[in-house]
């Protein structure tokens, strides 16, 4: 078999905190994350030419500097040194993009574990899970989430990962019309933004918060009239750095009622949150990918 089509998934953070910055510049972080059973689609399709490209139904997110491309090379090259018995290191992969573009729902970190995880096995890396999520640090501090597909705390610069499992509920999530660099909202971050680190049980039981919630609505006033709006149903807040806002609701009717209402300008949509992988759950019923 030379061709696989799996999904990519994105995630919600449930809180994030900014608890400090490295001497190298790298934020310390503290966030609560959940994934959503709403995904990408990886096509990937292996040749014996060992060119490794890329392609996509949003075609500005096609070069070299996607985090895909990054991933798969990285790979072949930890393959190589291992001395892979593979020997061939071709593959087009196809992204069938769902997920906004910077919308702090994960998708480009998402997609680059996703590639990392498939072509481990159809290459025959034989690299464990630990192993590739240090590969997916390389490449971006959201990555290794992805890579371990498990509901988590993730702390420090993204390599810290505790699994949790929390209850499962329905979201509305609304997209508004701006995409949100995750590099420029992090050059914004001062002093005065950062938290004090929460042992874990009181991480989950305090009122979930996003500490960059004000960050972004200072560069992005538009988030704040969304979220004010989306308030007036039920509690909202950012994900991630990007410009999604989401809010959970009691059941699925209720969040989609409040979806038919959403501003003319806005996209939206709702999903499910899971503490496994959509991913993950596929690889436990297809023997080939078995972690």
């Amino acid at each position: 078999m030379n061709n696989y089509c799996l999904p990519s998934p994105a995630k919600i953070n449930l809180s994030l905190y900014i608890t400090g910055r490295k001497t190298n510049g790298y934020c310390n972080l503290q966030t609560v994350i959940q994934f959503i059973n709403y995904n990408d689609i990886i096509d990937i399709t292996l040749n014996k030419n060992n060119i490794i490209s890329l392609s996509s139904n949003v075609s500005k997110i096609v070069s070299q500097n996607n985090l895909v491309i990054k991933a798969a090379k990285l790979l072949k090259y930890f393959c190589l040194k291992n001395k892979s018995k593979n020997k061939y290191f071709g593959v087009h992969i196809k992204i069938n993009k769902i997920i906004p573009i910077g919308s702090g729902l994960g998708g480009a970190s998402s997609n680059a574990a996703t590639v990392l995880l498939i072509l481990n096995k159809v290459w025959r890396c034989n690299l464990t899970l630990f192993d590739i999520a240090k590969i997916g640090l390389l490449i971006g501090t959201d990555v290794p989430l992805f890579i371990y597909g498990h509901a988590a705390i993730i702390e420090g610069i993204g390599d810290i990962n505790t699994p949790v499992s929390l209850k499962e509920r329905w979201y509305v999530v609304i997209v508004p019309p701006i995409e949100i660099s995750t590099t420029m909202i992090f050059s914004c971050i001062k002093s005065n933004n950062y938290s004090t680190i929460k042992n874990h049980k009181k991480l989950l039981s305090e009122t979930y918060y996003n500490d960059f919630e004000s960050i972004v609505i200072k560069k992005f006033p538009i988030i704040k009239k969304y979220i004010s709006w989306l308030s007036q149903y039920v509690p909202a807040r950012l994900t991630g750095t990007g410009s999604c806002i989401f809010a959970e609701c009691n059941d699925q009717e209720i969040a989609y009622s409040i979806l038919f209402n959403k501003p003319n300008k806005a996209k939206g949509f709702v999903a499910k949150s899971k503490n496994i992988s959509p991913l993950h759950s596929i690889f436990k019923n297809k023997k080939i990918f078995s972690y």
